[in-house]
């Protein structure tokens, strides 16, 4: 999966600093690249009229509690399964395996996928779409994706690393010309994560 794939922002993606260099506005590697990504005409999914207003997109405030070490419970023998898109595109995974954590002291499953058919450079990516009690509120309706790698498992893959705060939102969100996969039923948490890219609202 691409990167297209969090926090308020409340000034213009790019200021000028003493020396009139660029710099691009974020409180975290992410946030910066999210930022430099949509404003860039070649990457961003915005369409042209909303890029040329584009000042920057709206995060949570990033929180420590949101960024967690799951475990793992791998599903190598699982079928491949055909998601649903916004369009009548199908799109297909496979189950990698199930994450289990907790967060403020409420225990939490999720399932986790991967790309049957990645392109070579997107070989290590994971699929983890997910719905929450923000959607439809301050955060996309249709839920969000945290996209995470088998690098981030530990060494007896037993475990990986989940950060919240680096959820963002399907192409979709910013322009019903892209096919997203939709977020299944069973990926709901119920719970607020109040952590990664809000709603996006029309400049």
């Amino acid at each position: 999966m691409r990167s297209f794939f969090i926090f308020i922002v409340s000034c213009l993606l790019i200021s000028c600093d003493s020396n009139g260099k660029r710099t691009i506005i974020g409180d975290s590697p992410f946030q910066k690249k999210m930022n430099s990504d949509f404003k860039d005409a070649s990457k961003s999914p915005l369409t042209k009229t909303d890029l040329k207003k584009f000042k920057g997109l709206a995060f949570f405030p990033i929180d420590n509690k949101f960024k967690i070490t799951a475990q793992l419970t791998k599903t190598p023998n699982s079928p491949v399964i055909p998601f649903q898109t916004t369009t009548e595109r199908i799109v297909a995974y496979k189950k990698y395996g199930v994450v289990s954590f907790n967060i403020d002291g409420k225990n939490f499953s999720l399932n986790i996928y991967k790309d049957e058919a990645p392109e070579p450079i997107y070989k290590d990516y994971l699929f983890l779409p997910f719905l929450d009690k923000t959607n439809g509120r301050s955060t996309y309706k249709g839920g969000r994706y945290v996209e995470i790698l088998t690098t981030d498992e530990n060494k007896e893959g037993t475990q990986i690393t989940i950060d919240f705060n680096k959820a963002y939102n399907p192409y979709c969100a910013y322009n019903k010309e892209y096919s997203c996969p939709i977020t299944p039923s069973e990926n709901y948490l119920d719970i607020p994560i109040e952590a990664g890219v809000k709603a996006y609202e029309k400049p």
